[in-house]
């Protein structure tokens, strides 16, 4: 009782009213509209925590399986050419602490023919004995595919999606034309160079799995006629870092060369990815407001209902300001409570949505990811605290707004008017 005593009754009567709607009722039961609102802010809590857990995890396996094939950082001579000297360079890029591998390649664009069909291709040529420090497509159980592009040998690795669009097979063998050609008295002819295909590998992402092709980078600058490497690619410890890694390797090797980070790469699908989260967050905001400005009818009704009690706390010595208070607490306990059982829902079924799905799944004989439509057939699921924080302090910021005309209402009634017909 002592402990009671110290409590302002503001915050007493406040939870009084909010879990007995009616003095008639037991206490200890939640009144019916102060439930709908608790479970329309906790229902729309929960919505704004999965799914945007679940486009975190999209995002992540997508930007795993896109840097499997894309490097971390590039570096480029800046005037194009080939690399002056590749082993100074090698050696000057691994010095920096944040960089565990590097490899160098040539880029260039050509057509594949086969038969009649005929594909734009990307040819990067790679160093299979340095590819593995940079990328994944040596890993599992393509292990020893990029072993088999040996120089002079003039194979190809291609894409997946590519080798099923051509129709080749290992063995088979396809032209490659070099939009570069060289000058006859006929005029400019494209060169042309019969090659085998001796693999096929599979990032995971169709844009690279269909128009990726990958050569020996001796053969590449054979065909192409180029000096050398284009360029380097470098694989970093934190992924994250890329950008500061870029910069500082940017002033450490001078204007001589380009150094650009995988952000700058993809840059237009990462932005669009941001915007589609952010208008996420917005349209399921506008649920938890709807769920948070019913608490406007709760406490409207409950201040009817309670004029009688208004009035005698006023007469008893209760200020407008307290009897405000009292109906605020009632409001932000209902805003609380659903934002936490939200955030709790939330958080139960982003972290256990790999059981959840295939477990719907089998229920309902559905399945929600088709391996042959998406790029993954499991629903992935991130939860992060920047995205939790957010959706929390909304909520609670909605459900305090909510609660300031009632409140106000109240403070304003009467006591002579209401106490009249009692």
């Amino acid at each position: 009782m002592s402990l009671l005593k110290n409590i302002p009754y503001e915050l007493l009567l406040g939870w009084r009213y909010t879990r007995a709607g009616r003095a008639s009722r037991r206490n200890g039961f939640i009144s019916f509209i102060s439930g709908v609102s608790m479970l329309g802010i906790g229902l729309g809590v929960a919505a704004l925590v999965i799914v945007l857990s679940v486009m975190n995890g999209f995002q992540k396996e997508v930007r795993d399986r896109m840097l499997g094939v894309v490097s971390h950082i590039e570096v480029y001579a800046a005037d194009g050419t080939a690399v002056a000297d590749l082993p100074a360079l090698l050696a000057r890029l691994k010095a920096h602490p944040q960089v565990v591998g590097a490899a160098p390649f040539i880029t260039v664009q050509a057509l594949l023919a086969r038969g009649e069909d005929m594909k734009g291709v990307l040819v990067r040529g790679i160093d299979p004995a340095l590819e593995p420090e940079v990328s994944a497509l040596s890993s599992d159980s393509q292990a020893g595919v990029l072993n088999r592009l040996q120089a002079g040998t003039f194979g190809l690795v291609l894409g997946r999606d590519l080798a099923n669009n051509l129709g080749v097979q290992n063995g088979d063998p396809v032209t490659l034309v070099s939009p570069s050609g060289q000058v006859t008295p006929a005029g400019i002819v494209p060169r042309m160079k019969q090659m085998e295909v001796v693999g096929t590998f599979s990032s995971g992402h169709y844009e690279y799995d269909s128009a990726l092709a990958l050569m020996h980078v001796a053969d590449t600058a054979r065909m192409f006629r180029l000096e050398g490497p284009s360029g380097v690619r470098l694989k970093l410890r934190d992924l994250h870092q890329a950008r500061v890694v870029a910069r500082d390797l940017q002033l450490d090797l001078g204007p001589t060369f380009f150094v650009r980070d995988w952000t700058q790469q993809n840059k237009t699908w990462f932005a669009a990815v941001q915007v589609e989260k952010r208008m996420m967050f917005i349209i399921l905001t506008l649920i938890v407001a709807v769920a948070a400005f019913n608490l406007v009818s709760t406490l409207v009704m409950t201040v009817t209902d309670k004029r009688a009690d208004i009035a005698i706390l006023r007469t008893l010595g209760a200020s407008p300001r307290s009897i405000m208070g009292i109906f605020v607490v009632q409001g932000a306990t209902v805003g609380v409570i659903g934002t936490l059982s939200g955030l709790l829902l939330g958080l139960a079924v982003a972290f256990n949505i790999d059981v959840i799905v295939p477990a719907l799944e089998k229920l309902f004989n559905a399945s929600f990811l088709p391996r042959d439509i998406y790029l993954i057939s499991r629903m992935p699921s991130e939860p992060l605290a920047s995205d939790i924080w957010p959706v929390a302090i909304v909520s609670l910021v909605l459900a305090f707004v909510a609660t300031l005309y009632p409140s106000w209402r109240a403070s304003q009634v009467n006591p002579a008017e209401a106490l009249r017909y009692e």
